[in-house]
């Protein structure tokens, strides 16, 4: 018999899809928007996307610290939802303003600026409240969390296709669309956070703490296992930014490849290149309940992976993804086209990486963070992200064009098959260096 869960597992659902459809939406269009609109260069956007998405991860440290410490999580994701909501609406000032490259450009740091306070808040708080659904020990929460990441996925599918669609038409509709749905999640989560989201035992949770003090001080009274358990957050987060800063060139040099190197036209109609942002997050949907049954059942017959076994997977899918596309793009220059189905297969073995490693992820930190310290190990997990966000925005510079030679730790790249190279080499040993040292992280895990 299927497992139920609470009610206010499906809030939480609703509201980060909400907030991942304005996040994804904006995504789909910002490359091509610096580019195509500011007149930017593809090194000048590549960097500005990097910084941002670093930014998008460090904050949640501290939003995660405010949440721990004063304000509660639901405070904190209110607040959070509604800045961001400001930022994608300075994001349609700045595409309404492009008479005035100048303020259209500030008006767009203005924006980021925005974004970035706004997911502080918000990222580590909500994923935080999933596991505050349940019993410390309960055995639903791997499932909630897949659940949770469905959500995810799910407004991540519809957002390129959707602002996608807008943006390509004129940027400005694009982001407002993002606003919108902002605003929206923000507000069913007002209206019914108080009815769903309550602990087993009926209690609020999310609440602001009602004696800080004395919250802060159990907070340094750790024993040897809180602390084993903490490195081992450290120790997966470490691996996870390699992950990450090849997985993240989907939003800056897979979508350049995809608006240049890709044959998208069918039947005469030309798809939008900011539609192929939505290929990785519709497989996410599609597979996440058959990953999610594979665990099962490899489970009930007692061989299924160690939490650092899957992610190690999740690293070596990666670097099949990109192994390959740089089968794909041999010998292809700036100016030649391939086949969408390349594309779609590295989005495919990408996805069956994410799906190995991200909500697993999130469940482990859920499960080894210290009691009072939950937010700040979930913001602690987010700024390895920001790690990877920088590191993928230095990588994409690296993508070559116009036959310009570039180089990496003294290697040549001097084409698309050497840049996608560089990601199969990093992840691949990535991935092989946390298969030996999984027995040990499992170890400190118990």
């Amino acid at each position: 018999m299927a497992q139920t869960h609470p009610k206010g597992l499906y809030l939480l659902f609703s509201t980060e899809m909400a907030e991942r459809f304005s996040y994804y939406g904006m995504r789909a269009l910002f490359t091509l928007y610096m580019i195509n609109a500011l007149r930017l260069s593809v090194e000048d956007a590549a960097g500005i996307y990097g910084i941002y998405t670093a930014l998008v991860y460090v904050t949640p440290l501290i939003g995660g610290l405010i949440a721990d410490r004063y304000w509660g999580t639901r405070r904190s994701i209110l607040c959070g939802g509604l800045v961001m909501a400001l930022g994608h609406f300075l994001l349609f000032l700045s595409a309404s303003s492009l008479s005035d490259v100048e303020t259209a450009k500030a008006l767009m740091f203005c924006g980021l600026a925005a974004l970035v306070v706004g997911n502080g808040f918000f990222k580590p708080n909500i994923s935080t409240m999933v596991g505050s659904l349940y019993p410390p020990e309960d055995s639903r929460k791997d499932a909630a969390f897949t659940i949770f990441y469905m959500g995810v996925n799910v407004g991540a599918t519809l957002a390129p296709l959707l602002c996608g669609w807008l943006g390509n038409i004129d940027y400005r509709w694009g982001y407002l669309c993002a606003c919108l749905a902002m605003l929206a999640g923000t507000a069913v989560m007002r209206l019914l956070q108080r009815r769903l989201l309550v602990s087993p035992q009926g209690e609020q949770i999310g609440l602001p703490p009602t004696a800080p003090t004395k919250s802060h001080a159990a907070r340094h009274k750790l024993d040897a296992t809180d602390l084993r358990h903490m490195l081992v957050i450290f120790v997966i987060a470490f691996f996870v930014i390699f992950f990450w800063a090849a997985y993240e060139q989907a939003g800056v040099s897979l979508m350049v490849f995809a608006e240049r190197n890709i044959d998208r036209t069918f039947l005469g109609w030309t798809m939008p290149a900011e539609w192929t942002q939505s290929l990785p997050a519709i497989f996410v949907v599609v597979l996440a309940p058959v990953f999610a049954a594979l665990w099962e059942t490899l489970a009930a017959h007692h061989v299924e992976p160690s939490a650092p076994v899957k992610q190690a997977i999740g690293l070596l899918f990666l670097a099949q993804g990109y192994y390959v596309i740089s089968v794909g793009v041999d010998g292809v220059t700036a100016s030649d086209k391939i086949s969408i189905l390349w594309l779609v297969l590295l989005y495919l073995l990408h996805v069956c990486g994410e799906l190995c490693l991200a909500p697993i992820g999130l469940s482990l930190v859920s499960r080894l963070a210290p009691v009072g310290l939950a937010s700040v190990m979930m913001g602690f997990w987010y700024m390895s992200t920001a790690v990877s966000n920088a590191l993928a925005g230095m990588l994409s510079s690296l993508y070559p064009h116009d036959g310009e030679v570039k180089y990496f730790l003294g290697f040549e790249i001097a084409s698309l098959s050497d840049f996608f190279l560089i990601f199969v080499f990093m992840s691949g040993i990535a991935g092989i260096v946390m298969l030996l040292v999984s027995p040990r992280i499992v170890k400190m895990m118990k």
